[in-house]
């Protein structure tokens, strides 16, 4: 009985209580990521979260912001919630598979075909369906799954990559994600997972050669000063969420509750308006101080999807295939279902 005390209290340590009367306590929500303001969801945070989830609750529940990793960062902020230490966080989807693998389906390559699609699917049923599984055992009640970057292109510091057959023995930065990895072997490229703050260094010493990061994450660490030949391949969407500890959530009254969706509804839609922005801007930029940025055909962009197969079939197990299929319907690409049934992904 003891430890369970003592495991609550820490769970409710990142709900502050300022007491102005005896019937009047202040809640306040510390939220902590890597993202700062001047950036998509650092704005959204700082326009939207906060201020409407203050007014909705009468200034009864208030969010502090903790950013650029003052805190923690990525999965790190997760086990930090879990722990009491804070309430808020936000991650990629990818790591979110440390806490379980409701979240995997978003990582699958090629399962959007465009932005807008990934924007509608992650707002609408299939982010709903996804958010309630995760709060059946992650132990966070995932909030919003919205995109921070788009899509993730490939750039190499080599030369033109227009098939997958271009790939061929370069030394391609990949993550611990073992759907990426999969994906660059069956491209036919060499993966070598590899700390991302060393990746520049990396390329410019030719320990890799190549990269698979959305384009505003290449521009603002200035990848494209090394890497001058760019292919849209897409594939992997830029999932990420904004969740809470589900202990300190459902500790919240249903008006609090109320109020905080308030405010996810208000950072939802400037994260999302501020990140199309951001991708189209950031693109711009960058095709302008490089050598070759290379758009491939819908011939050339088959190889591209047929390389994703072999990463959907090992990462079977962790998601709904119905689910996934009936996405892929919606945005009409039957050659893609047809592909993944033949191997037995879905």
């Amino acid at each position: 009985m003891h430890m369970r005390a003592v495991l609550l209290a820490a769970a409710m340590a990142a709900i502050v209580f300022v007491v102005s009367g005896p019937a009047d306590a202040q809640k306040v929500l510390k939220f902590a990521s890597v993202d700062r303001p001047g950036m998509p969801v650092g704005d959204a945070i700082e326009e939207g979260l906060m201020p409407v989830t203050a007014k909705m609750s009468d200034g009864k529940v208030t969010v502090e912001g903790h950013y650029r990793g003052s805190i923690c960062g990525e999965q790190k902020c997760g086990e930090q919630a879990n722990q009491g230490l804070i309430a808020l966080w936000r991650s990629s989807t990818n790591n979110f598979g440390n806490f379980d693998t409701s979240l995997t389906i978003f990582d699958l390559p090629y399962l959007f075909k465009d932005l807008e699609s990934a924007d509608k699917l992650s707002l609408g049923w299939l982010g709903k369906a996804q958010r309630d599984e995760a709060e059946k055992g992650s132990g966070h009640k995932v909030l919003s799954v919205f995109g921070t970057g788009g899509f993730r292109h490939f750039g190499n510091t080599k030369k033109s990559v227009h098939v997958p057959s271009d790939l061929k023995g370069l030394k391609c930065r990949v993550t611990k994600s073992p759907v990426e990895f999969l994906l660059f072997q069956a491209w036919g490229g060499i993966p070598v997972p590899f700390d991302w703050l060393q990746t520049y260094q990396g390329l410019q010493t030719g320990v890799v050669e190549g990269l698979y990061v959305p384009v505003p994450f290449q521009y603002l660490f200035k990848m494209h000063e090394v890497a001058k030949y760019y292919t849209e391949t897409g594939g992997i969407w830029s999932g990420a969420h904004l969740s809470m500890d589900i202990t300190q959530y459902n500790a919240l009254s249903d008006d609090e509750k109320a109020a905080l969706h308030k405010g996810v509804e208000a950072f939802d839609k400037i994260a999302r308006e501020r990140d199309f922005a951001w991708v189209i801007s950031e693109t711009d930029k960058l095709k302008a101080e490089i050598t070759e940025w290379y758009k491939p055909d819908e011939e050339e962009m088959k190889l591209w999807r047929a390389g994703a197969i072999k990463a959907w079939v090992e990462a079977k197990d962790t998601y709904d295939g119905a689910r996934a299929e009936r996405a892929l319907a919606e945005q009409g690409l039957t050659d893609f279902i047809a592909a993944l049934k033949k191997a037995g992904a879905i």
